[in-house]
């Protein structure tokens, strides 16, 4: 029987099987004022090589003016008009469906025949997958909203984004994302599993500006542990230039998008890099009681390998350490990229590597890390928040693989550090272990 998951983001393990017997897929489409184009999609959609009695198409509309008309057969909703709310639109659209496999399109997207039976294969197979299609651009004036979308766009066709597009072409279509994967996740041409839409919670709603609500929820769902995929096969052709192209785009509005997603997505290439941050990247819990010393030069030494962080303390006896906002005294749920989970203190003399281990980490197939030192003394476990969401809900670790590595840099202190030496900096690990 085939299991429900692959290893790490290894989609390409399913390549040529497709699922049998197909699921029921819900079209969310995304609309605000735009009846030529909306009829042009709907037009495309009627003509998807996906059984009908399978698709569910709803129009999820954000408050036009006047009456939208669609046809019988496809589900309209609405709310009301408090300005651009895409995000809320498309929650509103997926909760008046029914099927078990989500697929989203703008009103101005239009898709091949293919489109759909390419897009939601992945997520029909694999419930964490969340794939991306092509969005071309073509000039569609002038063309009649029924003729078939591959003849109207022949000779129109308009420049994609290069910088997507080479992306796609370094990442292998994705099969070797990173956390920073989910810039390219487009909110116009996405499919996923209602499972995993609803257990990761949907689209922000506190998005109410153009942009941005696309990318946290494909780094919300990839912290969640999904398999991202692009769908080159799955082709929707949007009318009119890219963004870029645009004449309403700018770098206001850029600047306006990066802005709104730094408390949103901590991890480097995207949070500040000095300015303090909500949002945790990296969690260090120490538990059990320790002297002060060895707790101070761990904390400190932590700390700045990691000047981001948080560090978690079961003992409460650390009156040094509790002015310091990155340090939490007692229970905590931080929910972090990474965790780093001591029995005993260590002190970081060198962060190069752990630093590196901790950015790579699930990634790729290795969701945890038991770390020892070359004495083969634990210093500790790494886990990925995507491995542990993965463990959670598949009931074990065989969605990512462990592995036992020697930490460079990393020692375990003993319990009375020299703690001018570490403070002075002068030190090496005779004064500490």
């Amino acid at each position: 029987m085939r299991r429900p998951w692959v290893v790490g983001n290894r989609w390409d393990t399913l390549d040529g099987i497709h699922p049998d017997p197909l699921p029921r897929v819900s079209v969310i489409v995304a609309h605000y004022d735009q009846p030529g184009e909306l009829g042009r999609t709907l037009h495309a959609l009627a003509a998807q090589d996906y059984p009908r009695e399978l698709l569910e198409i709803v129009v999820a509309d954000d408050g036009s003016p006047g009456v939208v008309e669609v046809p019988d057969d496809v589900i309209h909703v609405r709310q009301e008009d408090q300005g651009f709310r895409l995000a809320a639109v498309r929650n509103l659209g997926v909760r008046a469906s029914s099927g078990e496999l989500l697929c989203f399109l703008d009103a101005d997207t239009v898709p091949e025949p293919g489109y759909v039976r390419a897009l939601t294969r992945l997520p029909a197979l694999l419930p964490e997958a969340v794939t991306v299609g092509r969005r071309r651009h073509a000039d569609f004036s002038g063309i009649d909203p029924d003729v078939p979308v591959v003849e109207a766009a022949a000779g129109r066709e308009l420049a994609e984004p290069a910088w997507l597009a080479e992306a796609y072409a370094r990442s292998h279509d994705l099969l070797e994302a990173d956390d920073r994967s989910y810039r390219f996740v487009i909110g116009a041409v996405i499919a996923c599993s209602r499972a995993m839409f609803d257990e990761v919670g949907g689209f922000d709603e506190t998005f109410t500006t153009y942009g941005g609500e696309d990318w946290e929820w494909a780094h919300r769902m990839w912290q969640a542990g999904a398999v991202l995929a692009h769908v080159p096969a799955a082709v929707a052709w949007h009318d009119g230039a890219e963004w870029a192209g645009r004449a309403d785009s700018g770098m206001h509005r850029a600047n306006a998008q990066t802005t709104r997603l730094l408390s949103a997505i901590p991890v480097p290439g995207s949070a500040p890099r000095a300015l303090w941050s909500d949002a945790v990247d990296v969690v260090m819990r120490l538990r059990g009681e320790h002297s002060g010393a060895a707790r101070f030069i761990a904390a400190d030494s932590f700390l700045a390998a990691f000047p981001q962080a948080r560090l978690v303390l079961e003992d409460d006896g650390a009156p040094e350490l509790r002015d310091d906002p990155r340090v939490v005294i007692g229970s905590d749920q931080t929910d972090a990229r990474v965790t780093w989970d001591l029995e005993r203190p260590v002190v970081v003399l060198d962060p190069a590597w752990i630093t590196d281990a901790a950015g790579r980490l699930g990634t790729g197939e290795v969701g945890t890390i038991e770390l020892v030192d070359d004495e083969g003394i634990p210093l500790g476990t790494l886990r990925s928040r995507r491995a542990t969401r993965r463990a959670q809900r598949w009931g074990g670790p065989a969605a990512f693989t462990t592995e036992r590595l020697v930490a460079e840099g990393v020692f375990p202190l003993r319990s009375d550090p020299r703690l001018e030496a570490w403070v002075g900096g002068w030190g090496g690990p005779s004064s500490f272990c």
